[in-house]
C-alpha cells in the first residue's frame, strides 16, 4: 500500500458510493475524489457512468471501522462495537471480551494502536 493514505473526504466518498447513488449524478464529494479513488482501484466506473465499490474499497472501509472502534475503546472502554468488527478484532487478538460484557483492548491492540498513531494513520 504505497501512498494509499486517504483523507476524511475520500473516506466519505467511499461511504457514499457504498450506500449507492440516489439520482443520476454523483455528489460533489464523490466527484472531487473519483480520479484518485478509481486509480487506487477502490471503486470502478461502469460504461454507463455508474460507480461501484470494489472489493478492495470494501476492505478499506471495514479496516477504517476497525481502527475507529479500537480508538473508541481506548478512550471509552464502555464503547459498543458492531458485531463484525468485534469478531474480527477478537480473532486478531486486538480486543478481549470482559466477563461483565463489553470489550477492552489487549496488549497487542494497544501496540497496534500506538503504531498507527506513530505512522499517522
Amino acid at each position: 500500500m504505497k501512498n494509499e493514505k486517504l483523507t476524511q473526504d475520500e473516506y466519505d466518498a467511499l461511504s457514499e458510493v457504498k450506500r449507492g447513488n440516489k439520482g443520476e449524478r454523483v455528489s460533489a464529494c464523490v466527484g472531487r475524489n473519483t480520479k484518485r479513488l478509481a486509480g487506487l482501484k477502490l471503486f470502478t466506473i461502469e460504461r454507463n457512468g455508474r460507480i461501484l465499490l470494489s472489493e478492495k474499497g470494501e476492505q478499506v472501509l471495514f479496516l477504517r471501522r476497525c481502527v475507529l472502534a479500537m480508538r473508541a475503546l481506548a478512550s471509552n472502554p464502555a464503547s459498543v462495537l458492531e458485531a463484525d468488527v468485534a469478531m474480527f478484532l477478537g480473532k486478531k487478538s486486538h480486543i478481549t471480551a470482559l466477563p461483565e460484557g463489553g470489550y477492552c483492548l489487549s496488549d497487542k491492540g494497544r501496540e497496534a494502536l500506538a503504531d498507527m498513531e506513530l505512522r499517522g494513520i
